[in-house]
């Protein structure tokens, strides 16, 4: 067993040596640092958390893992969420657990690093917000929650975004997968972006209006000691309910205007692009599923997130008898519509291309609870360190891919979050 980091204040020794948050916490916490359901944070909610929960939650234990601790993350996690109460070595057996009394469930957030790291693949560029974490795991019990600091917030500013690539660079990049593709090294790879603008006054506030954007199937706010994580993300990494194991991947995007609907659902490059990341995602169910099992409920349709139309699939197989959370995370992460085809092979691509590492963006972010998951891939996410916000975007390269064309792709999938960070 890996020991656990101690990433706050006033803690104590639980089983299995990881860090435990005692129930009352009377010291007040900094701005970035408030994950028990305290004062800001509280209003924003855990990604994914069951509507009867939110409002009501109370941190109980907290476990913080990076890449330089060594060891598996995804058998980390499950150990310790059965040491405090949540055994998920058995999604397909039925839940048990009781709202309203004791541990109700807990936030999940592994990092894109650590997903590749669980692929087998290279972990990326160094990262550009090194304070956050590659996994947290976040226990709540139903308590009182604390009220909010008295008093008027203190003024928010956000500067200016320096990108992590220029346009042409970007563009550059894009030039090089489609070189890859010739050489059939890959069929398809996803490159992402970074930027990074500083700031000043409390940035949940900012947080929370992200994880409130229309469609953000998994919107809400994540935060520990001296970082924060606020969440927009439509898509469905996996979700794992009464044996079922569901993903739904987003590949294709247009303006959200009648013209750019017509012609998300007449591009062969789209559509190409979009096919190919649902074999992909099928093959990663395959390999926890019931032989015979996956299958294709919803294929290419089209819905609206903000000011874009996306192209979404269903996938849907059995479990397999006896999967756990840590297969289930090594099987589906990191997700395949922001990794590429084959998974292995992009994430070299991924590797070579990208300036800065991913942080928070790429990997998952949701709820676990008995016999229940709920994790979506953090796209339209962004993150706060104690001096700057970060985001990321990208899209998936093909051969039919135009440069200029992907990186105005990821300049319309950044434009709302930007936007909603700075109050617009």
């Amino acid at each position: 067993m890996v020991p656990a980091k101690s990433t706050e204040r006033m803690r104590k020794v639980g089983p299995y040596g990881v860090d435990t948050l005692p129930l009352v916490c009377a010291e007040a916490r900094s701005p970035v640092a408030d994950a028990a359901g305290r004062g800001p944070a509280a209003s924003a909610g855990v990604p994914a958390a069951p509507a009867a929960c939110r409002g009501a939650l109370t941190e109980r234990a907290r476990l913080h893992w990076s890449r330089g601790d060594g060891g598996d993350p995804a058998a980390l996690a499950e150990e310790f969420l059965a040491a405090h109460g949540l055994p998920l070595h058995d999604l397909t057996r039925p839940a048990t657990a009781q709202h309203g009394t004791g541990v109700c469930g807990a936030a999940l957030y592994l990092s894109a690093a650590a997903g590749a790291l669980l692929a087998g693949a290279p972990t990326g560029a160094p990262e550009p917000a090194p304070a956050l974490p590659d996994l947290a795991v976040v226990v709540y019990e139903h308590g009182p929650t604390r009220a909010a600091r008295p008093g008027p917030p203190p003024p928010w500013w956000l500067g200016d975004w320096v990108e992590s690539w220029t346009p042409g660079q970007h563009a550059a990049a894009v030039d090089a997968v489609r070189a890859a593709i010739g050489r059939g090294d890959v069929y398809q790879s996803n490159l992402v972006g970074h930027a990074a603008a500083p700031y000043t006054g409390d940035p949940l506030p900012a947080l929370s209006r992200l994880g409130a954007l229309p469609g953000a199937r998994y919107g809400g706010v994540l935060t520990g000691d001296g970082w924060a994580i606020g969440c927009a993300s439509p898509e469905t990494l996996v979700e794992v309910t009464d044996g079922q194991v569901i993903t739904r991947p987003i590949k294709g995007t247009r303006p959200a205007t009648a013209a750019g609907r017509a012609e998300l659902l007449t591009s062969a490059k789209e559509r190409a692009e979009h096919i190919m990341i649902v074999d992909l995602e099928r093959n990663d169910l395959a390999r926890i599923a019931r032989t015979g099992t996956v299958v294709v409920d919803d294929l290419f349709a089209v819905r609206r997130w903000c000011d874009l139309w996306q192209a979404e699939s269903t996938v849907r197989a059995a479990a397999a008898d006896g999967l756990g959370l840590a297969d289930l995370l090594r099987a589906t992460c990191p997700g395949g519509s922001v990794t590429g085809a084959p998974k292995l092979a992009a994430l070299a691509q991924i590797n070579a291309l990208e300036p800065v590492g991913r942080g928070a963006s790429m990997g998952a972010l949701g709820w676990v609870a008995p016999g229940h998951v709920d994790l979506g891939l953090t796209i339209r996410t962004a993150a706060a360190d104690g001096q700057r916000l970060h985001t990321w975007a990208g899209g998936g390269i093909t051969w039919d891919s135009d440069a200029h064309a992907e990186v105005a792709e990821a300049a319309g999938k950044t434009a709302p979050v930007r936007a909603t960070l700075a109050g617009r």
